[in-house]
């Protein structure tokens, strides 16, 4: 029998935040929008003050982060997401460099304490069981360790399966929402992004295990993956690109020794018909980030492919994913989780990728990473690199090996001044072309 649930308005509901708490948030889709309001309300009217705010990256209005706030609200993100980059990059908001997989272990061991967690969730089943959907990472952390924890029952939650379910006597106050979840669409990938999808394609093997993101590079190596056999999936996000393989049964997990014929997740941002394919699926397990991006759970997977990008490489291998020099970009995320996790998975492969150029044709790959630009993978994580000009692979090759290798997937027209460059730090022995 579905328990009875006593719920209140969003503003009742964030009556316990006081000056000073920690709040966290739920992640991406998952951003507990009314709650959100109520709180940042009850901040503009004055009723506290120095509360901080602790989230991955969230979709939507973050009005807490607003510079006309500051002294109300402190946010401290995990990641930096689009919606509050400006006000990080500013000094208004603030950024926790930390692996993706240990935000959990921020809430578990006390270092980043939790007063309040604000979440949102699927309808009560007959058990008294709810599910958080599309967002677990270190939402479930955040649970366990929060003195009062806010749920927002949402229809259009999907009942998602592993360690999402949570039961209602965990939770301390309920309120009501039929919002739908926040979508994300992105464009079909063009001309570069395509042939960089191909060049990864290469790489995959039949019964390889992926972990890739979102966006138009991994749709683009997802498109060119439709003759593959026998693929798993054990990732930290995915989105509408899989749901074809899945369909077609290009992605079945037969191979995956962890989790075998399941795919792994800890959250998912994508279209609604990502959100319904989760709904009630034992096929998809939605995991503690702790578990979903532990390289040593990773490497089990025989050839653990891992598919991450940058905004900047050296021509001796480092890669910066988090910032554009000194100004914060995003975040360290799960790069390194996974590039560490598939290169001690047997056959498995640690791969970047990224156009050559940005959009104003400036070349991604760079003598020196910018001043200020911070080391995500470092050149010994390194295995391949991938641009829309080919594949190399980097590992156990001497610094002047890679610096040939990277310039010659460079864009053409930005070759001869790294081949100078190279030529100038190595000396007379490196091939100068021009």
């Amino acid at each position: 029998m579905t328990p009875t649930i006593k719920f209140v308005s969003p503003q009742e509901a964030v009556k316990c935040i006081k000056s000073g708490d920690h709040v966290h948030l739920s992640s991406v889709a998952s951003a507990p929008r009314i709650l959100i309001e109520a709180m940042v309300e009850r901040g503009r009217n004055g009723e506290f003050k120095n509360v901080h705010v602790n989230h991955l990256h969230t979709e939507g209005p973050a009005p807490y982060a607003d510079p006309e706030l500051e002294g109300v609200f402190q946010l401290d993100s995990f990641f930096v997401g689009a919606n509050v980059r400006k006000v990080t990059q500013s000094g208004y908001a603030d950024y926790i460099p930390i692996f993706l997989g240990e935000t959990s272990r921020l809430y578990r061991s006390g270092i980043v304490p939790c007063d309040v967690a604000m979440v949102q969730v699927s309808p009560v089943d007959k058990h008294g069981y709810v599910s958080l959907g599309t967002s677990v990472d270190a939402t479930l952390a955040a649970i366990e360790c929060a003195k009062t924890v806010i749920a927002v029952v949402n229809p259009n939650v999907p009942r998602s399966f592993g360690d999402a379910f949570i039961h209602t006597s965990r939770i301390d106050i309920f309120c009501q929402d039929n919002t739908p979840l926040v979508e994300a669409h992105f464009a079909k990938p063009n001309e570069v992004e395509m042939a960089i999808g191909a060049h990864c394609a290469e790489l995959i093997e039949d019964g390889a295990c992926l972990q890739m993101g979102i966006g138009s590079i991994p749709n683009a190596v997802l498109a060119k993956l439709t003759n593959h056999k026998d693929l798993g999936i054990h990732t930290e996000m995915f989105a509408d690109g899989v749901l074809p393989l899945v369909e077609s049964g290009v992605v079945n997990g037969r191979n995956k020794v962890t989790d075998p014929g399941k795919m792994v997740s800890t959250f998912l941002m994508g279209s609604k018909e990502v959100y319904d394919f989760i709904d009630d699926n034992p096929g998809v397990l939605m995991m503690d980030v702790a578990y979903t991006n532990d390289p040593k759970i990773i490497s089990k997977n025989p050839k653990m492919t891992a598919i991450n990008s940058a905004l900047q490489v050296d021509i001796t291998g480092q890669v910066c994913a988090d910032s554009i020099g000194t100004k914060f970009y995003s975040g360290v995320g799960g790069q390194i989780d996974f590039i560490y996790g598939a290169s001690q998975s047997k056959g498995g492969k640690s791969i970047i990728a990224m156009p050559s150029v940005t959009n104003k044709g400036v070349s991604k790959i760079a003598p020196v990473l910018e001043p200020g630009a911070g080391v995500v993978t470092t050149r010994a994580h390194m295995h391949y690199l991938v641009t829309e000009y080919g594949a190399v692979d980097l590992y156990g090759k001497t610094l002047q090996e890679r610096a040939k290798a990277i310039i010659n997937i460079a864009h053409p027209d930005h070759r001869e001044a790294l081949d100078r460059a190279a030529f100038e730090r190595f000396g007379p022995h490196f091939h100068f072309i021009g």
